[in-house]
């Protein structure tokens, strides 16, 4: 499988070159050639296959030649080891539940997923990596727990200063090893920027070996795939159509999940589920992709005012948007919105949301005709990642996860730094 830049389509590199590259030299996102079309045998025997099981049937035609067969089963055996399981909240109404992962929240998958891929290839290649990320809030720790300790490979987090929750930053800070946190006196479209500011410069380039682990990287997009096959394969009634909503904020998920419908999988349409961020949502409805600076809310995770993935949505959609529509509905919700439908659903249903599964919840509840249709939303990260948030919309206490209590106990490490590009530069240089 070769990859293309979005934004030069004569730009093409195998998986190993685009995984190692992280973002093309024109700054443009790899994107595959083609989408290959899965067979029906495939489909038939979801209901019998384990998720790693689905992650390597999925992955070879991705992955190509770089990594051989028996290497590649090994990985997804090693990354998808813990359950993801599809919960039934109400009649018709499922939550797929993606934060059982070691740092609790759904880019254990993706994260997980690139860290043993950039791990095969230093190994083939006998050469030290930096990894540079930015996060809103969960990428930052689920990428450096799925490094911590690899060899020739150090890990750079950028996140932006007061707007992660607690429990986030105590996970982004405390690792240690080769995991370092810069806290960028901004906004994560910032943190973003710099990154990519980073990439694209050939003199920093010359002295680091740089790659991405933001959804920007493909080996952390395309396992975001993979789950949506395995709703299918969890789904006891496929009598009736499906549909997906997806809380969104960079758009690798949703990205991803749109990846699948191509391959073949039968979801009827997503929805991209947004909060007061809702660049996208405005797009779907007016056509108009204008881009805007972020802004804070409850469901941080989300607060992404200049999504990179809109690039591979709008190749996927060869930039028609009557083509997009069919596909997707847009929706977003305030932060009173989010937190009244998290004290509703507890009160019916004892189910706890966290900010990011509500504004999900709230999308598919917008978009779903429950008479024909089944309706699947993610649930990105545990409730207890938001306790302060989570805990005022529902009134009772929540329960933390061991990991994420071993972490507050920890000593916060981070250096703080400005949102000029030559802050990131001083300070990857000198570290």
């Amino acid at each position: 499988m070769e990859y293309f830049s979005t934004n030069n389509k004569d730009l093409r590199y195998g998986f190993k070159e685009a995984v190692i590259k992280g973002l093309a030299p024109d700054k443009g996102l790899f994107f595959p050639i083609s989408i290959p079309k899965l067979e029906k045998e495939f489909f038939d025997n979801l209901p019998d296959m384990s998720m790693a099981e689905i992650g390597f049937e999925v992955a070879k035609h991705f992955v190509g030649e770089d990594i051989s067969h028996e290497e590649l089963k090994n990985i997804t055996e090693e990354v998808f080891n813990f359950p993801i399981p599809l919960i039934k909240i109400e009649e018709g109404v499922y939550s797929l539940e993606l934060f059982h992962g070691p740092t609790c929240a759904f880019k254990d998958v993706g994260a997980r997923f690139m860290s043993r891929c950039l791990s095969a290839f230093a190994k083939q290649n006998k050469e030290d990596v930096t990894i540079l990320v930015a996060t809103s809030g969960d990428t930052g720790s689920a990428v450096a727990n799925g490094f911590l300790g690899v060899e020739g490979v150090s890990v750079i987090i950028l996140y932006p200063k007061g707007k992660v929750s607690k429990i986030q930053e105590q996970q982004l800070t405390t690792m240690g090893q080769n995991i370092s946190a810069l806290e960028v006196d901004g906004t994560f479209d910032d943190c973003q920027a710099l990154v990519k500011q980073a990439f694209a410069d050939e003199d920093l380039n010359k002295k680091m070996k740089l790659t991405s682990a933001n959804s920007i990287n493909i080996a952390r997009l395309l396992p975001q795939s993979f789950y949506y096959f395995y709703i299918l394969a969890q789904l006891q009634n496929r009598d009736k159509d499906i549909v997906v909503s997806v809380p969104s904020g960079n758009y690798g998920n949703l990205t991803g999940g749109l990846l699948a419908k191509q391959m073949g999988l039968p979801i009827k349409r997503f929805v991209a589920s947004a909060n007061k961020n809702k660049v996208v949502p405005d797009y779907l409805e007016h056509g108009n992709y204008e881009p805007k600076e972020s802004v804070q809310t409850i469901s941080n995770a989300m607060d992404v005012g200049a999504p990179s993935n809109f690039a591979r949505m709008m190749e996927l959609y060869r930039e028609e948007h009557f083509e997009i529509i069919k596909d997707i509905k847009g929706a977003w919700f305030s932060d009173q919105e989010t937190e009244k439908v998290m004290s509703e659903v507890y009160s019916n249903y004892k189910y706890i949301l966290d900010p990011h599964g509500a504004v999900g919840y709230l999308g598919l509840k917008k978009h779903i005709n429950k008479e024909n249709e089944i309706g699947v939303f993610l649930e990105t990260a545990h409730p207890a990642k938001f306790k302060d948030t989570v805990e005022k919309a529902i009134e009772v206490e929540v329960e933390i996860p061991t990991y994420l209590k071993e972490c507050l106990q920890k000593e916060k490490n981070s250096i703080l730094i400005g949102r000029e590009y030559s802050d990131l530069k001083n300070q990857l240089l000198n570290s």
